[in-house]
């Protein structure tokens, strides 16, 4: 009996012992685990604070490598008086395929020696690198002298002389053409068309911050029978755009008015022309527009009063001195009605 009572106390000691320990090291492995947790928790929080920060404006930009410049994102920017030629090839021996304006912009492609790839408007070619800012210089520049320009958006828009749907019609704009801003109210837009000012409606137009962009050298097409020397006076005539607007002007480089302009061209024809648009409109033989013939002159206004004057020089173009801000250029005959053409050219 007695060693009964011997064995049962000792194996009640032994569940005693056993429960214990047990008891005891569960309550070490939750304390480890509970400080596993708060150490894990301690390290994630430190990783984070020397994480980079990333703030909603980083966010909306992701994914765009490089930001543009009024639609370029290598901008080259003509620095030089007058126009820089654009070659066909890394040479001065090259073919001449645009013309690169004063502060016009462009796309930087590459470079090959002292020559820079560039793509602007619809001309592709080379030019050297010592007229052209890039970088900041010509960010900072193009900046000073962009221009504020209404593009056409509709097929077809109404200029009118005052901001209402009821004022004379000054002239017809097709789409996708550039029109120099001057002021914006009440939702019409004031413009600048070759010296003269006009209005249009906002809701057909796309107003923008732009540069200028290269010229073609092949807009001039030339129609059977065109004589020597319409070809020659027409040739001699394109080479000076880019040239700067003068009021007042005569000179085909330092710069000339519309009449100015198309006085000195035909002096060297040994035409010799008053300076003022409505008097040369009296000079030569009065033709239709469909007659019209690379060396003509053509004459615009408002109703019956010539303000501006251009020379015809085929596929219904025209070159002539058009505002401050464009100079000498290039531009479609008929975006408004012209009041009279005439000839002087045999």
């Amino acid at each position: 009996m007695k060693n009964r009572l011997i064995s049962a106390i000792s194996v009640a000691c032994a569940g005693c012992l056993i429960f214990s320990f047990c008891y005891s090291n569960k309550q070490m492995q939750s304390q480890g685990l509970t400080a596993g947790i708060v150490a894990s928790a301690a390290v994630n929080v430190e990783e984070a604070a020397a994480m980079p920060q990333v703030s909603d404006a980083d966010v909306a930009t992701t994914g765009t490598a490089q930001l543009d410049t009024f639609g370029y994102v290598n901008l080259g920017l003509a620095n030089v008086e007058g126009n820089i030629n654009i070659r066909e090839a890394a040479s001065t021996d090259a073919s001449m395929v645009g013309k690169l304006p004063e502060n016009a912009g462009c796309e930087i492609l590459g470079t090959e020696g002292d020559w820079t790839h560039i793509s602007s408007g619809e001309v592709e070619g080379y030019v050297l690198s010592e007229y052209l800012l890039t970088g900041d210089a010509a960010i900072t520049k193009a900046n000073e002298v962009a221009r504020y320009t209404a593009t056409v958006n509709t097929d077809s828009l109404r200029v009118r002389l005052e901001p209402n749907t009821t004022s004379e019609i000054l002239a017809t704009m097709p789409e996708g053409e550039e029109l120099e801003i001057v002021s914006e109210t009440d939702g019409w837009v004031q413009v600048n068309i070759d010296g003269e000012y006009g209005y249009v409606s906002g809701d057909y137009v796309t107003c923008a911050t732009t540069l200028a962009d290269a010229m073609t050298m092949s807009e001039a097409r030339y129609g059977q029978g065109v004589s020597d020397v319409r070809v020659d006076l027409v040739n001699y005539a394109t080479q000076f755009v880019g040239n700067p607007y003068v009021w007042g002007g005569t000179s085909l480089t330092n710069g000339a008015d519309c009449s100015g302009f198309v006085l000195s061209i035909f002096a060297k024809y040994g035409y010799s022309l008053p300076h003022s648009s409505r008097a040369q409109a009296n000079y030569g033989t009065r033709v239709s527009t469909s007659e019209l013939m690379p060396g003509d002159l053509i004459f615009y206004g408002s109703g019956k009063s010539i303000s501006h004057v251009a020379i015809y020089i085929g596929g219904g173009q025209i070159v002539h001195a058009s505002t401050e801000r464009t100079g000498i250029i290039i531009s479609s005959a008929f975006n408004r009605s012209p009041i009279c053409c005439t000839r002087l050219l045999d």
